[in-house]
């Protein structure tokens, strides 16, 4: 046993199990590669004033959640706690949108760091996939992004997930509502943390998740009816393209999500096997953030998805994934001279693009049977010194059981042929 643990709130990810996470990973990115996204990766910690502007200075990201360092020359900064803010910063950077081919269409994965109370769902640590489309506004590339993150969910084989949509006005319709709704809220009998929020970002109000607050909230002004004729517009369309896609969703007008950045459409995945931590993924359109990080006008779109929260969200509906074997061919050499055929014939298979693995350390033959089977190879090869001077190896099928002897020089050839 280590001395050492993994902190609290993290997660370590072991085979077997991470076989599953890097399936889920891959099956998220497949549909956005196959849609002109490409991969974009950043450092995992950033300048703090980066998240403080973007984010938001009242979100609970901000001022409560982020991991921040001061470095040997004084620089302030902060462990990513999401993902938009940093892949914009990186994309403005390196101009991608002077390129002339807008949207700017990103993805990427990577770890995100939060300091939050653990519970099953919430981790300090935690995994996303995510996509952008910088620098146009159009209600296609909200559908689109929407109908991606679907295709991927369902190619999973997840399908009691669903789709929560609202819209959250933009800089025309948006400050009206918020005086509406600041005095509805300042008339409410709420803690002294909450009033201050009232008077910073309101809209964070509606997220609360405590009964006692969602109860005064029964009456609260309702955002469509402050929205400008365009935002309405604007949001229509993206109904009905995800109608027409075929993709289902309910509008829920208190959707606000946790981020200052968000107008007009905004989504979330949720999935009720997973308790109170029921959000997999989200996003929304954020036409404003460029400006807020010292930008040029780039109205753009994105999502998350966690891949945690998916890989919870599989094992609740009992949904396995068809995981291809890391082991299609094992190798058990007896006698030197057959460790060394044996390991060209492995490294043969390995180039030619089939799964192999070997005997290492000089077991015996029970022993390596033994590691053949929980290796879950379908073939194992088996040689001697008789097999050697015969010019054979013995192949031999490990779900039938059967062994047949085949020319040495041949092996490779008819494992390729067997396998597919």
């Amino acid at each position: 046993m280590s001395t050492f643990q993994a902190p609290k709130g993290t997660y370590d990810l072991t085979p077997p199990r991470s076989a599953t996470f890097l399936a889920v990973r891959e099956a998220i990115s497949a549909p956005l590669r196959d849609s002109g996204y490409g991969y974009i990766e950043t450092p995992g910690f950033e300048n703090v004033e980066l998240f403080a502007r973007g984010v938001g200075e009242s979100t609970d990201i901000v001022t409560k959640e982020m991991y921040t360092l001061t470095t040997k020359g004084g620089d302030q900064l902060a462990l990513r706690p999401e993902g938009t803010a940093s892949v914009l910063r990186a994309a403005l950077e390196a101009n991608l949108h002077k390129a002339g081919n807008l949207p700017v269409k990103l993805w990427y994965s990577g770890s995100y760091y939060r300091y939050e109370r653990p519970q099953a769902g919430r981790y300090r640590h935690f995994s996303q996939v995510g996509a952008e489309a910088i620098g146009t506004e159009d209600p296609a590339l909200d559908a689109e992004l929407i109908i991606l993150a679907d295709q991927a969910y369902r190619s999973l084989g997840l399908r009691q997930f669903r789709i929560l949509l609202n819209s959250l006005g933009d800089k025309e319709c948006r400050p009206v509502y918020r005086e509406a709704l600041q005095s509805f809220l300042r008339d409410l009998d709420l803690d002294e943390e909450t009033r201050r929020r009232i008077e910073i970002n309101p809209l964070r109000v509606l997220d609360d998740k405590r009964a006692d607050v969602q109860k005064q909230l029964t009456d609260a002004p309702k955002l469509r009816d402050y929205l400008c004729d365009a935002c309405k517009a604007y949001h229509e369309e993206v109904r009905a393209l995800l109608t027409a896609a075929g993709v289902a969703f309910e509008d829920d007008e208190k959707l606000v999500r946790g981020l200052d950045y968000y107008t007009r459409t905004t989504f979330e995945f949720v999935h009720d096997g997973l308790g109170s931590q029921s959000a997999v993924g989200g996003g929304g359109r954020y036409d404003g953030l460029s400006e807020m990080i010292g930008g040029p006008e780039l109205p753009s779109v994105g999502w998350a998805l966690g891949v945690d929260r998916t890989v919870l969200a599989l094992e609740a509906e009992g949904v396995e994934l068809d995981l291809p074997a890391t082991t299609s061919v094992y190798a058990v050499p007896l006698g030197e001279e057959a460790r060394r055929v044996l390991f060209g014939v492995v490294t043969e298979l390995r180039r030619a693009g089939i799964a192999a693995d070997f005997a290492f350390g000089g077991r015996g033959l029970k022993g390596a049977m033994k590691s053949a089977n929980r290796s879950g190879a379908r073939y194992t090869l088996v040689a001697g010194e008789r097999d050697l001077a015969e010019g054979v190896v013995q192949l031999k099928d490990m779900e039938s059981g059967e062994q047949s002897a085949v020319p040495l020089a041949e092996a490779a050839a008819e494992l390729a042929k067997r396998l597919g």
